[in-house]
């Protein structure tokens, strides 16, 4: 054959539900889950073919589609004859390396790739994963797709719950939910990074930046004068940037609110004016940033015409300060800073 890629099996999600039939080769997620689509709408799915098992063999109640919907599945479930419970398998009821198996058994007869997702369940391990990458090689699949359950804020296919291991369960996804509440991941043991010196109105200011296995996960912040305003608000702001970052919130988008923020007393450094503490953090985040993407350049932090501004700001009006007489001036309001 001229083509040597006549066959396949290709993905079917959303077109096996709008037909109401099996999606390819992939067992069925669940006999009652929630499709999310478009702006986060939240669609419940019930298996059409169990719900008439269940209603012409007399074992369906409300009681049990709310005990099932919790789930998904139905093997752990008192009073479902075991016929049912044999026929109506799910995604999770079927160890990865079966999935991996069942897609190997059709790539035999493919000449294109098998459409075919492992699930796991929530508390895989890493090494899960990389025993189905080998086994899916080994009995030469083409390809192969996984899927961590609850590993994302939001996912496409969802149950009530997610099985979190030890930490018992969470609600998730249910259609009158909105967003998971997001918790910090851990702090490991042991992190790497890099201080960074910069110059502020309070004196210098030591950002040191942290990274875990995942990113970018905590701040420290020092200020070259011990105590103080200043560096009891900088430890806070660490705080919760450390926070953010380890809840998945992306740095860029840290920088971009740190970033600009003004104070009386600006200071100058190689590069341009530092506006503030927090100025100097989120300067210290992005060199940090542009260092670590391996540019040839050197950094230079830009600024806004605003920015520009010299000299120190009164704190009455917010007016450019003007030296006069060995002392601090404005030629607004008339504050003074020697008075």
């Amino acid at each position: 054959m001229r083509n040597a890629t006549c066959t396949t099996i290709a993905p079917t999600g959303t077109l096996s539900m709008i037909a109401g039939c099996s999606s390819g080769v992939e067992p069925m997620f669940a006999v009652a889950f929630i499709k999310t689509v478009m702006d986060n709408d939240k669609l419940p799915e019930v298996n059409k073919y169990f719900l008439e098992a269940a209603k012409k063999r007399g074992f369906y109640t409300d009681k049990l589609m709310t005990e099932i919907g919790e789930t998904g599945n139905v093997s752990h479930i008192e009073g479902i004859p075991s016929d049912i419970k044999k026929i109506y398998v799910t995604s999770h009821d079927i160890e990865p390396e079966w999935h991996v198996r069942m897609q190997a058994a059709f790539q035999k007869y493919t000449d294109n790739a098998v459409s075919k997702t492992v699930n796991f369940r929530n508390e895989a391990t890493r090494g899960d994963v990389r025993k189905v990458y080998m086994l899916a090689y080994e009995t030469h699949c083409k390809g192969v797709t996984i899927y961590r359950d609850g590993s994302r804020d939001e996912q496409v296919l969802t149950v009530s719950t997610v099985d979190r291991g030890k930490g018992g369960k969470v609600q998730q996804a249910e259609a009158h939910m909105g967003k998971l509440e997001i918790e910090p991941r851990k702090r490991p043991d042991i992190t790497y990074g890099s201080t960074i010196k910069m110059k502020t109105g309070c004196g210098n200011l030591y950002v040191t930046i942290n990274e875990d296995e995942n990113g970018m996960c905590e701040i420290f912040t020092s200020m070259g004068k011990s105590g103080g305003c200043a560096a009891a608000q900088s430890e806070a702001i660490s705080r919760l940037l450390s926070t953010s970052m380890r809840a998945g919130v992306k740095p860029e988008a840290l920088v971009k609110h740190l970033r600009g923020t003004r104070c009386p007393a600006p200071a100058w450094q190689e590069g341009g004016i530092v506006l503030s503490c927090p100025d100097a953090i989120g300067i210290a985040l992005e060199k940090y940033m542009h260092d670590k993407s391996g540019h040839g350049e050197k950094f230079v932090f830009k600024q806004s015409a605003e920015q520009r501004v010299l000299g120190e700001t009164c704190p009455e009006c917010g007016a450019t300060l003007e030296h006069e007489g060995g002392c601090n001036v404005c030629r607004v309001c008339g504050y003074s800073k020697c008075l």
